[in-house]
């Protein structure tokens, strides 16, 4: 009888053994998932590169493959054609899951919003929020949680629903740009990161993050399709372990981070380091969905009139694939 059957049985035996406490999943066979991001730079969704480029991904069975998109609308109809298993989006995509969208919202990894912000250009003379009124505002997309913070800035100022005009850019980063120079906006609701890489370049400044006048609302949603969760709901099991680990691993290792993440934007250090002091902190220990972002999504399906009537909030999402 030949041995290298014996060895290598042996050799399996032992990993499983060795395995570290949590690490089971190892034992099984890699899974490769496809995972979709709305956007490119937006900080909720950076992690899962980090992840991916820090082995921890691997490290839990799973062979991951990144796609960007330009908008979580773009992401979902992915997600709906089968092109992609997990989605990094935002709350308000929930709207999708409840029109019959074959997904499901898995974990709130991130539920406020300091990583967007509303921008103008490096020479505009808008100085003061009140100075926005009646004003073009770039947006990703119809819909989208860019359209609805815009709204949002006109309901909580005073302004009425016609107090701003939205107009629907894309959320690239040259997008953004090309917008402000082409003067097609006035100013842009974007994620933080490409606000401070247009001051860094004298492009666009900061003039406030929407934080200031939002509240949670899931801002950084994880889903999975009907089919994922369907054929291998371990898979999910793992990425989301993989995830928080993720994220553990953020929080104690900030120079690795921004190197990371500096090589996935194109942006510096020195504008990934804002990025990452800004945010790192608001990042879930738990993936769980807390009750003021479940209400103010369900509100927001109202002001975008994406719903004929409010949807069970319970029926869009799911905790059964967080770690225990």
């Amino acid at each position: 009888m030949s041995t290298i059957p014996l060895r290598e049985a042996v050799l399996a035996a032992l990993a499983i053994a060795l395995a570290p406490p949590g690490m089971g999943s190892i034992a099984h066979a890699a899974a490769t998932l496809t995972v979709g991001k709305a956007d490119a730079n937006a900080s909720p969704l950076l992690p899962v590169n980090v992840g991916d480029q820090a082995g921890i991904f691997a490290k839990h069975g799973l062979d991951v493959k990144i796609a960007d998109f330009t908008g979580g609308s773009k992401l979902m109809q992915a997600m709906a054609a089968g092109s992609v298993d997990i989605g990094f989006s935002a709350g308000p995509e929930m709207a999708h899951v409840a029109k019959g969208a074959p997904v499901l919202a898995v974990c709130d990894e991130m539920a406020p919003i300091p990583f967007i912000g509303i921008a103008v250009p490096w020479d505009s003379p808008i100085q003061t929020v009140a100075q926005l009124k009646g004003k073009k505002i770039g947006i990703s997309s119809t819909g989208s949680l860019t359209n609805w913070l815009a709204l949002e800035l006109a309901r909580t100022q005073g302004w009425g629903p016609d107090g701003v005009t939205p107009v629907a850019i894309g959320n690239g980063a040259a997008a953004n740009i090309a917008a402000f120079r082409d003067h097609l906006i006035d100013a842009n609701i974007a994620v933080t990161s490409n606000i401070f890489n247009m001051e860094e370049n004298k492009q666009g400044k900061l003039l406030i993050s929407v934080s200031t006048y939002e509240s949670n609302l899931a801002a950084g949603t994880i889903y999975a399709t009907n089919k994922v969760i369907a054929s291998d709901p371990d898979a999910i099991r793992r990425f989301l372990a993989g995830w928080l680990e993720t994220i553990d691993y953020m929080r104690k290792h900030r120079a690795e981070t921004i190197k990371i993440e500096s090589g996935v934007t194109g942006f510096s250090a020195t504008v990934m380091a804002k990025e990452y002091d800004l945010t790192i902190g608001s990042f879930s220990k738990d993936c769980k969905f807390d009750a003021e972002s479940l209400a103010t999504l369900k509100r927001s399906f109202a002001d975008l009139k994406l719903l004929p009537e409010p949807p069970d909030m319970s029926k869009l999402y799911t905790e059964a694939f967080i770690p225990k």
